[in-house]
């Protein structure tokens, strides 16, 4: 097949940020397929051409340069979305394809998947990461009746563009088939790459020679974006009730995003930044790698709204993969799979303090840790395998040609 994949947010193991489009990507060029992704340079100088092309592991990579960082307000972040949604309708329906995949968020991507799907004559097969506009919504972010019906309409319109349907959580299947009960929708979660967080390398012994202080603390760790949703702001609070209980353990926070500020702003209120809280800033994904196998716990956070728990956070499948203990401070199918294998511990939600005892008796707990560990690498290995979710993956593609 040859496979046009726009994602705006497309990212490589030497960049920051999920790696599920690379690792996808690269499996179907391995299977024979041809795959040209289309997607943002965030990060290009101004002075840039406006497209450049990569190879990536046998990829295909087309990048348009359209600043975008989750610390722009709003307005700018929306204006984003359409220059990359202008930009790729152009650049992806020119590529030779036999099916467009389109990835989400934004939802806007599905504007020039269906336009180069229908200047093509080819099927659109549209993945869903997150529920929008329902999310947004509940953020507050979308407060006009106008913004909202229009999102909605987008909504509708996509999912019927679209001849089959990727979900990455079981809430996020039933979310398009409420909208669109038709709908052909298939769960796909984001998943564990076992060799990649599994297996020591030498970044591990940078990472050791650099922090020597990792031999002797325990090591509680957040990976992921600062944004809203993110919270991150309960792991600061927790790291200051966690410092009279148990001195010894660090809470390392690696990224960045609109609240990064904030979030040292907090520590440095405390008491705890650069002390028993780290605040580091974006990392290559192969250094956070590292980081997971160097931790003790780790932890995904999102802020005390509902609609946030149908989520499929990459950092928890990628504490699996490492085998560590995961936690997690909300409900939802990922809090049901980490409490029923075992393989990590619910923290609650708005009450820090409450949960660094939760914290610190896992931190005092060696065998604890060690049982939590095993069940988390088992569920790694038997539900969220890579190699075993991209068979699903591609043959969803494989079916919206063949229909």
């Amino acid at each position: 097949m040859r496979i046009v994949y726009i994602h705006q947010y497309f990212r490589t193991p030497e960049m920051s940020g999920g790696t599920r489009s690379y690792e996808f990507a690269r499996r179907l060029v391995g299977h024979g397929h041809q795959v040209s992704i289309v997607t943002a340079d965030a990060e290009g100088s101004r002075g840039a051409a406006r497209w450049r092309h990569t190879v990536e592991q046998g990829i295909d990579v087309h990048w348009i340069q359209v600043p975008y960082d989750n610390s722009m307000p709003p307005w700018r972040r929306i204006i984003a979305f359409v220059q990359f949604m202008l930009a790729a309708m152009t650049m992806a329906a020119r590529l030779p394809q036999d099916v467009v995949l389109a990835t989400s968020t934004p939802l806007t991507v599905s504007i020039p998947g269906a336009w180069s799907a229908f200047r093509n004559k080819v099927p659109m097969v549209l993945e869903i990461r997150d529920l929008w506009p329902t999310v947004p919504i509940a953020l507050g972010v979308l407060r006009s009746w106008p913004t909202r019906t229009l999102a909605r309409a987008l909504e509708r319109w996509s999912y019927a563009r679209a001849r089959k349907i990727i979900a990455l959580s079981p809430d996020m299947v039933r979310g398009v088939l409420r909208v669109r009960p038709e709908a052909d929708v298939t769960l796909v979660p984001n998943a564990a790459d076992m060799e990649f967080f599994s297996v020591r390398t030498d970044t591990d012994d940078r990472l050791a020679d650099a922090n020597r202080w990792l031999a002797a603390h325990p090591v509680v760790l957040y990976a992921g974006t600062f944004g809203l949703v993110n919270g991150v702001g309960y792991l600061v609070e927790l790291a200051a009730a966690l410092k009279p209980l148990l001195p010894s353990a660090r809470v390392v926070l690696i990224g960045a995003g609109a609240e990064l500020d904030q979030t040292r702003d907090l520590a440095a209120r405390l008491g705890v930044l650069d002390d028993t809280c780290l605040i580091l800033g974006s990392l290559p994904k192969t250094e956070v790698a590292a980081w997971f196998r160097a931790s003790t716990l780790t932890v995904s956070t999102v802020i005390d709204v509902p609609e946030l728990t149908a989520n499929s956070s990459n950092k928890v499948f990628d504490a699996l993969a490492a085998g560590r203990p995961v936690a997690v401070n909300h409900g939802g199918w990922l809090a049901d799979a980490i409490s029923e294998s075992g393989a990590g511990l619910l923290l609650p939600p708005q009450r820090p303090a409450e949960a660094a005892q939760l914290v610190a008796e896992v931190l005092a707990d060696p065998e604890r840790q060690q049982r939590a560990g095993e069940a988390a690498r088992q569920l790694a290995l038997t539900s969220f395998d890579r190699d075993r979710l991209f068979v699903r993956f591609e043959q969803v593609l494989r079916d919206a040609v063949s229909d």
